[in-house]
């Protein structure tokens, strides 16, 4: 293929970072630069880990063929001419056999393109991670009015956080430098750096892995009931519609400032531009309000407001219009998946085989008319989705204790328990270049999907939360992309651990994947590459046993943070009120729905 898989996978994962991108984030009004940087970290973050099998491929074939090819040539060439005067179909299938087994695999990459390709990608990355995406986040969130202010707000921030890191950095600095028999070149300053950044990453990798390995298949197995389905979903409508109504409370206090502020200074004050900048960030509707409340309030006098307090303000203001769109978008969201929950409900105990939805406007479209018609649909969510998820569940059980049993084993190699060691050994012994990169995507994307999707539904108070459709902030989606790059990194060195690759902890005379030799020798520092690397990951079974009885979920429910849990009285009362929420929106809907045709009836007869 000389290189073309390479540039097939960059494509691919370009676009699907892209996708990903525009469903989280807005394209059109959030900053050029702030969709940059989340695009980029996204992007590398997602090379390297569907790039990796390629490496391992190509790794094994030249540990496999080219490396050994030179020592094997001379016991060939007796074998051969021994076997010549022996059993000529037998060295006919010999040589038949060593010819298949020296071919290149169909995604070899040449020499010297994946050493500077994982060059550019790790650095990049950390750029991003450690110094860019940092800045960029304090630069999107400050209610500086100008780029010098916002400068210098997100400089002041991110001296602390800096300074922490560089504290890190300097004591493994001084823990080398009191060895005598090492000398700080600057390799080893290197490695001293990417050890300290792959060890904060596992750290927190461990335990979002512990949440997801138990969380994801417990997730698909109980979404296979459509009333454990539809009785969280009135959980989570109980919810929103409080979050909703502290939204729009917090944005009205706002808007009350905002107007105070707007009476406050006149138009020919120095601040005039700064509270220009803030009205535009307003909603339309309060933009009016504003309007003529200044012109009936006549010449009252308020006290001015200082630059200091509009900064504070604007922020205020940027965080509360923010908000209160996410609230509406996502309250919109749960109605729509309730209704359809409930039309689920109904299409169940109907003897008719045909899916009824109880708004017209739900069934449109020409892949609805033509593809996903009503008969489709009442097989797919009556009859086969609940065995479906089911057998999925029992997949990704499966895929996680192995994982789990692999993380608590990985270091033994003789004999070898990791199962992914395993799997890849007997696809390297029969030389089967396709099924090692199919057991290592398979590997690492499951690992993957369980630290990112973790990664997507873990939620900090209000600062850092990824919504759907659109409506994700600027801070959430940097913070994102710097997780990502901090999380990629030592995933894929403890991944390559799993499959004994990385001669760091599986001490065997094997040539390196080319990642891993830019990572340098984690031997520096013994203390972190014998010890913590190996013993750390076990952790995640601790992690799994409390995912599984929900103890993290039963604290947060007893420190006022409620969550589904099924046999708690809470629980059973927000799902009450959550389905009157759903009732009186029902009645809504239908009341609106009934007024356009009401309307489009009378336009019709007054057309005729």
């Amino acid at each position: 293929m000389s290189g073309a898989a390479l540039a097939v996978v960059v494509v691919v994962v370009f676009l699907l970072a892209l996708y990903l991108l525009q469903r989280y984030g807005d394209l059109r009004r959030q900053q050029r630069m702030v969709l940059l940087g989340t695009l980029l970290s996204w992007y590398l973050c997602f090379l390297i880990v569907f790039i990796l099998p390629l490496d391992v491929s190509t790794t094994i074939y030249k540990q496999s063929c080219v490396h050994e090819k030179t020592r094997q040539r001379g016991a060939s060439l007796q074998f051969k001419v021994f076997t010549q005067h022996v059993c000529i179909p037998f060295f006919v299938c010999a040589c038949d056999s060593t010819t298949r087994v020296c071919e290149e695999p169909w995604s070899y990459i040449p020499d010297g393109i994946l050493p500077v390709f994982w060059r550019v990608v790790y650095w990049t990355s950390q750029f991003l991670t450690w110094l860019l995406l940092p800045f960029m986040q304090s630069y999107a969130r400050s209610g500086a009015f100008s780029r010098v202010g916002k400068i210098k707000t997100a400089l002041i921030e991110n001296a602390i956080y800096y300074g922490t890191y560089l504290l890190i950095f300097i004591s493994l600095l001084v823990y080398v430098a009191a060895h005598p028999q090492w000398k700080l070149t600057w390799r080893e300053l290197q490695t001293i750096g990417i050890t300290a950044a792959n060890t904060w990453g596992l750290f927190l990798l461990v335990l979002l892995l512990g949440y997801g390995l138990v969380e994801i298949p417990r997730s698909y197995w109980l979404s296979s009931s459509h009333g454990y389905l539809l009785a969280k979903t009135y959980f989570k409508t109980a919810k929103m519609a409080t979050e909703k109504v502290s939204a729009e409370e917090n944005l009205a206090d706002v808007m009350e400032e905002v107007a105070s502020v707007h009476e406050s200074v006149r138009y020919n004050h120095c601040l005039r531009k700064c509270v220009d900048t803030i009205i535009t960030k307003c909603p339309s509707e309060y933009k009016e309000e504003m309007g003529r409340t200044v012109e009936s309030s006549g010449g009252e006098q308020k006290a001015l407001p200082t630059k200091r307090d509009l900064i504070k303000l604007h922020k205020k203001v940027i965080s509360g219009v923010q908000r209160h769109g996410q609230t509406q978008v996502q309250w919109s969201i749960l109605l729509d998946e309730a209704v359809h929950l409930e039309d689920v409900a109904k299409s169940q105990s109907s003897p008719v085989r045909h899916f009824i939805h109880s708004s017209p406007s739900a069934h449109r479209g020409w892949i609805h008319r033509f593809i996903y018609t009503p008969t489709v649909e009442w097989y797919w969510e009556c009859v086969f989705r609940q065995s479906f998820y089911r057998l999925l569940a029992v997949l990704l059980c499966l895929l996680s204790a192995a994982v789990v049993w692999s993380e608590c084993t990985f270091f033994t190699t003789h004999p070898v328990l990791s199962l992914f060691a395993i799997f890849v050994q007997m696809a390297e012994k029969q030389h089967n270049y396709i099924c090692i990169e199919m057991v290592c995507f398979v590997s690492i994307l499951f690992l993957c999907v369980c630290v990112y999707s973790t990664v997507f539904r873990i939620r900090v108070f209000n600062y850092y939360y990824l919504v759907p459709h659109h409506q994700t902030d600027a801070y959430s989606l940097q913070f994102s992309g710097m997780l990502f790059c901090r999380l990629t990194p030592p995933l894929c060195l403890n991944f390559l651990g799993l499959i004994h690759m990385d001669s760091a902890i599986s001490h065997q005379d094997r040539i390196q994947t080319s990642y891993t030799s830019i990572m340098g020798s984690m031997r520096v520092l013994y203390f972190i590459s014998d010890g913590f690397y190996i013993y750390y990951p076990m952790l995640v079974l601790l992690l799994c046993f409390a995912t599984f009885y929900s103890l993290g979920s039963r604290c947060l429910n007893l420190l006022g943070f409620h969550q589904y849990i099924t046999d708690d009285h809470l629980t059973s009362d927000l799902v009450d009120e959550g389905r009157e929420h759903i009732k009186r929106e029902r009645r809504k809907r239908q009341k609106t729905e009934d007024g356009e045709s009401r309307r489009w009836v009378r336009k019709l007869y007054s057309v005729k």
